[in-house]
This record gives structure tokens, C-alpha cells and sequence, in this order.
């Protein structure tokens, strides 16, 4: 049975350290009219409500801030994602910071509980951090630890408040919503001692940047999709700074040595054949901090563009 695909837009940037995150939606809207002027007039988004007013106030919780909000948008998200799969369409979620992809997991296996779901995350960074190990507080450094239900304790540094343990444990959820082993990492190359740890111990494979080109793209995706062999359904997971600064700087931690626009692109359409993919997101694009224009959510679009319109005629045919 076909799909159609839905947009869900998660303005959000609660959980980013820097400011602008909320805006890469709109930047990217803009950068279509050069592009295809018409895109979101034929695919239109649902854009969820935000609580992006918070950033005006203090927040009071240091190790993992602004917490009470995020933890409202992950219940926003993971109920929009999951509603969107019920309906039997198909979720392609573009979003501010990478916090937002912890409600798209949820989300996904509210939709569906007793599926294996697999992870592939291109990305620069793990997000493997929690509040009791995060070096700088910032929540978009997270989401893959709530996704396993993981504290990390055996490298904790930090003593979060109470009002921070009770909405992490919220966000965490029950149980593990995906098994470490079910998660693959393309492009991560900035990490931290206690993710180390957690990439280490459950033994998580990481395809770098050099391995990709060593090998090529073809047979690394290839080599990904073998390992989830296990998983029914897949998500995946792409932020923009795993592309190297030359692309653009307006992403929130931009990381020298990633993926040109190309390679990214050829990475996400080699990947995306595979027919167990349900949701697919795109975050972090900062308009705010780019230092060519609009140049990373050209970029951006220029790599959403044909990979949406792949995922149409994937799930029309």
C-alpha cells in the first residue's frame, strides 16, 4: 500500500547553545525559490507549536538546559510522528535542533511498539551525552542517550537537580525505545570521554568520513543497511554538520573534515532505498551563523529536495 509523505517542522532550538536554529525551516523555504519555486506549495508542512519563549528566561537547570521545555516537545513530537504513521503516511521531519530527534523516536515506536527499530545517525557528533555527563548542558547532545535509556553513571561528572532527573527519566521513557547494537553512525568525528565509553562498550560501529571515501559510499550503506539486518523498520537521522565547514558554517557546531554536499547526498539516497525506512529528519540548519548568506540552507535544499522526491516515488510505487 502506498504513502504519502508528510512534512512535520519542529521549530525548536531549545536545546542548541547557540541561537537560530528555529530559523532552518524558513531559510530553507527561502533558498527553494531560486531552486524550485513551488516545493512547499505542493508539500505543504504541519508545523508544530514551539515553546521557544523560554529561551527569554533563566534556566535553572545547568546540566541539561531548559529541560522542562524540551521534554514538552518530545510529547509534541513523538505524538505528531506517531499520529502521522498511524494515518499510514510517512514522516519526513525537518527540524531546528537535534534534541527534537528523541520525540521523532519515540514517536516512532509509540506507532510502533513491538517492531525493532534501527538508527542510522549522520551526524559529526554521537549525542550520546546525559545530564549527568554533558560537558556543556546543551539537550541537542542527548537524544540518542534517551532513545537507549541511558545515564551513562560509570563516567558521570556532574550532580543534576532533582527537577532535571525527574523530566530526563520522563524522556527516557519506560524502557529502551532502540537496542544500542541497532544503531550505526556515518561522519561522527567530534566526541567526548563518556561517549567514547558508551561507543566502546556496546560496541557501536562508526563509519568515518575517510573510511567512506576509502571504501566508497556505495559499500559503506551497504555494509550499514547489512548490520540492522535484524531491525523491521529504520529512521533515519541527518545533521547538516556532518558536511565540512567549506559547505557552509550555518549549523550550530560546525566540525572540520566532513562530507562535501555531494557525498551527503549520494550517502542519503544509497541509504533511503532500503524499504524498512519510516521517518526520515534533517536538523540544525542556524541561518544566524552562516557566513556565506543562506548558504547551508541552500545546501540543505539542494539534498532534500531529491531525496524527498525519491522517497515519493519509492512510496507511490
Amino acid at each position: 500500500m502506498s504513502r504519502e509523505l508528510q512534512i512535520i517542522g519542529v521549530t525548536s532550538e531549545l536545546g542548541a547553545g547557540t541561537r537560530g536554529a528555529s530559523l532552518g525551516l524558513d531559510a530553507m523555504q527561502i533558498a527553494s525559490l531560486q531552486i524550485d519555486r513551488s516545493f512547499f506549495l505542493r508539500h505543504a508542512e504541519v508545523r508544530l507549536e514551539t515553546v521557544n519563549h523560554r529561551l527569554y528566561e533563566e534556566t535553572e537547570m545547568a546540566y541539561a538546559k531548559r529541560l522542562d521545555g524540551i521534554a514538552e516537545m518530545y510529547s509534541r513530537i513523538e505524538n505528531s510522528v506517531s499520529s502521522t504513521l498511524k494515518q499510514n503516511q510517512f514522516p519526513v521531519v525537518v527540524a531546528g535542533d537535534h534534541s527534537s530527534a528523541g520525540g521523532t523516536i519515540a514517536g516512532i515506536k509509540k506507532a510502533y511498539p513491538n517492531k525493532r527499530l534501527g538508527v542510522i545517525w549522520v551526524d559529526a557528533h554521537a549525542d550520546l551525552h546525559s545530564p549527568y555527563t554533558s560537558p556543556s548542558g546543551n539537550v541537542h547532545g542527548m537524544p540518542l542517550a534517551t532513545a537507549i535509556h541511558e545515564d551513562n553513571l560509570e563516567c558521570q561528572n556532574n550532580q543534576p537537580e532533582q527537577e532535571t532527573i525527574w523530566h530526563w527519566n520522563v524522556m527516557k521513557g519506560s524502557n529502551q525505545r532502540v537496542l544500542p547494537e541497532d544503531i550505526v553512525f556515518i561522519g561522527v568525528r567530534s566526541t567526548e570521554v563518556p561517549e567514547e565509553s558508551l561507543l566502546e562498550k556496546y560496541d557501536i560501529p562508526n563509519h568515518t568520513v575517510e573510511e567512506v571515501r576509502e571504501k566508497g559510499i556505495d559499500v559503506v550503506c551497504t555494509e550499514s543497511l547489512d548490520y540492522l539486518k535484524d531491525c523491521d523498520i529504520l529512521y533515519l537521522s541527518f545533521d547538516v554538520d556532518s558536511m565540512d565547514p567549506s559547505v557552509s558554517r550555518g549549523t550550530g557546531t560546525p566540525v572540520d573534515g566532513g562530507f562535501s554536499e555531494p557525498e551527503a547526498l549520494s550517502i542519503l539516497q544509497n541509504l533511503l532505498k532500503d524499504p524498512r525506512f519510516c521517518c526520515f529528519e534533517i536538523v540544525e540548519i542556524n541561518p544566524l551563523l552562516d557566513d556565506k548568506g543562506n548558504a547551508m540552507a541552500e545546501a540543505a535544499f539542494r539534498i532534500f529536495k531529491p531525496v524527498y522526491e525519491q522517497l515519493e516515488a519509492q512510496e507511490k510505487a
